[in-house]
């Protein structure tokens, strides 16, 4: 193992050790994290008139109800693997008191630490949010149409890996504004703001009217919440769910290197304070 993956893996062991401090917390704000579907469920019942007869077979844009039902539930496995909390932020204000210059002068990549320190929090959240999810999922099994083959799944798990990827770079990406900006929270709004509309978790991208679903369906956005619900609910032809991974890779790997190219213009203007 070379210097730079025991680095790595340095990273990642003290990662895993102060995350498991707050497993507690991550059970109990995955369960809490859920509540909203209830509403989900009445809302959608309501607009479909579910609870009257014929209702649940009611289909609107090739949804039924249990589908949108099952759908909101799969946007929230898909936003645990592709929300960052406190990535943006957290690196913003590093740069911005000073405190960023360790990683000058010390062997340790900023890119590379943030990356496997966020790695180390999802494998501790995944670990102890299983428990919850697999309750709240059972429970709501009536809503789902059946268990994907293994293709899907494994396509499925795929786009989960690209949701984390593409996640972490936009917000690491955001964060590094702060290099150019003083305060970057009007940019974290906006960015939340179109984040929570673009990737699906306020509706499905395909009830977007044409020519707005068209654009919006390029961006990476979608990636993390809509594709991996709509692959896991059987949504894509064959053909098209290999597209679908290929341009989210593509997305995947301009982003790293976008993030590489803005830490190295940023660090040529940057100018240590504080720390």
């Amino acid at each position: 193992m070379n210097r730079d993956w025991r680095i790595r893996w340095c990273i990642l062991r003290i990662g895993l050790a102060e995350r498991l401090a707050y497993r507690a917390d991550f059970a109990f704000a995955t369960l809490v994290r859920f509540l909203p579907i209830v509403t989900q469920i009445f809302l959608w019942g309501a607009i479909y008139g579910a609870f009257e007869p014929g209702g649940a077979t009611r289909t609107l844009n090739s949804y039924r109800y249990g589908d949108m039902v099952a759908y909101y539930l799969l946007v929230m496995l898909g936003r645990a693997f592709s929300s960052m909390p406190g990535l943006t932020t957290g690196l913003a204000r590093e740069i911005r008191d000073g405190s960023i210059k360790k990683f000058l002068t010390q062997p340790v990549d900023l890119l590379d630490y943030l990356f496997w320190h966020r790695v180390a929090h999802k494998l501790v959240y995944y670990l102890v949010a299983a428990g919850p999810f697999a309750l709240v999922f059972w429970l709501c099994r009536s809503y789902f149409p059946g268990w994907p083959d293994a293709p899907t799944v494994l396509a499925a798990a795929a786009s989960l890996l690209l949701a984390f990827l593409i996640g972490f770079y936009l917000e690491c990406l955001l964060g590094l504004a702060a290099f150019w900006y003083l305060e970057v929270s009007s940019l974290i709004f906006v960015y939340m703001l179109l984040n929570y509309f673009l990737s699906g978790h306020m509706l499905p991208l395909d009830w977007l009217p044409h020519p707005y679903s068209d654009a919006i369906l390029w961006l990476p956005f979608k990636y993390l919440a809509y594709v991996p619900a709509a692959i896991l609910l059987q949504r894509y032809s064959p053909d098209k769910l290999l597209q679908e991974l290929a341009v989210g890779a593509v997305w995947a790997a301009a982003l790293w290197a976008a993030n590489r190219w803005a830490l190295i213009r940023g660090l040529y203007r940057y100018s240590a304070y504080g720390g």
